[in-house]
């Protein structure tokens, strides 16, 4: 086996057909496929079939997966060792989390392992993060969620079991404008929303979800745009938003904003990982620095 070939095929796994696995990868298609031709002269076995979704990897391909990974990640460790470079760990984080949580985890993690870099992918979409750290793209991504398993927040389990950690709670505001009916109320009950208009972005949202969970279907769902979009829509008296404290601070202190009296859950900052993964050098120092109080 070659790492270019592996690499090839982690490719196709990815983007589901040739084509697309040769525009990622800068090659011709026609490279691609005889690439993956070779790799499974190599080793006697067939490693795709054409199902509805594209190329679906056989149970050979399958259990490849994790060795053209491990075979991958080895190769450039070894690589930045031989170059005297730092080793490089990397690590996922939703886009709503990059500012906000990130960087205390970035500052614990060079405090304990400065001969170690840490290189963070932020990402809107959750599906994305969950797929690259269970492909091996990232050692380890921050999402936000709840309950005893991840997608307990609602949305779809990841493919493959992941490890957890539950770091911090990330307390939840609902917000409207001071002069909203509900801004002078006290003791509300989810059933006091079920005619307002709450501000949300996508369904995938972890806020969303939220909403869902709290809320049930009652207020009427309003697609604003993100959180930047849903406060200042809030502020502007266009509806009521679910979004996290840390979001909203700076607008309740100016008094943009109210907290509507309803009881509210927090979710959880949730660092997930593939537990094979966890003896890779400096791995475990992530964990403990993100869960460090």
């Amino acid at each position: 086996m070659e790492l270019r070939q592996l690499r090839t095929f982690e490719a196709v796994v990815r983007y589901r057909t040739v084509t697309d696995a040769a525009v990622a990868l800068d090659l011709a298609p026609s490279s691609v496929s005889q690439q993956i031709r070779t790799l499974e002269g190599a080793l006697g076995v067939v490693l795709f079939v054409r199902g509805p979704k594209g190329m679906e990897p056989t149970p050979a391909g399958q259990r490849l997966r994790g060795w053209a990974r491990s075979l991958l990640d080895q190769a450039e460790q070894a690589t930045r060792d031989v170059r005297g470079e730092r080793q490089l760990l990397r690590l996922g984080a939703l886009e709503t989390l990059a500012g906000s949580h990130v960087p205390r985890v970035l500052a614990r993690f060079a405090e304990r392992r400065p001969d170690i870099e840490v290189e963070i992918h932020s990402e809107r979409a959750r599906d994305g993060l969950l797929a690259d750290v269970i492909e091996g793209r990232l050692e380890a991504a921050l999402l936000l969620d709840s309950g005893d398993d991840v997608g307990g927040l609602g949305f779809p389990a990841p493919a493959e079991p992941l490890a957890f950690v539950d770091l911090d709670p990330v307390p939840l505001a609902l917000v409207a404008a001071p002069t909203h009916p509900l801004a002078a109320r006290a003791a509300l009950t989810p059933g006091d929303l079920r005619h307002e208009r709450l501000l949300v972005n996508v369904p995938e949202c972890s806020f969303w979800m939220a909403g869902n969970k709290i809320l049930g279907s009652g207020p009427k769902r309003i697609r604003a745009g993100g959180v930047p979009v849903m406060r200042s829509w809030a502020e502007h008296g266009l509806g009521v938003s679910l979004l996290p404290r840390f979001a909203v601070a700076d607008s309740l202190r100016a008094g943009t904003l109210v907290r509507l009296d309803l009881p509210l859950p927090d979710l959880s900052l949730r660092l997930v990982w593939r537990e094979d993964r966890e003896s890779l050098p400096g791995m475990r120092d992530v964990l403990y620095a993100a869960a460090r109080p």
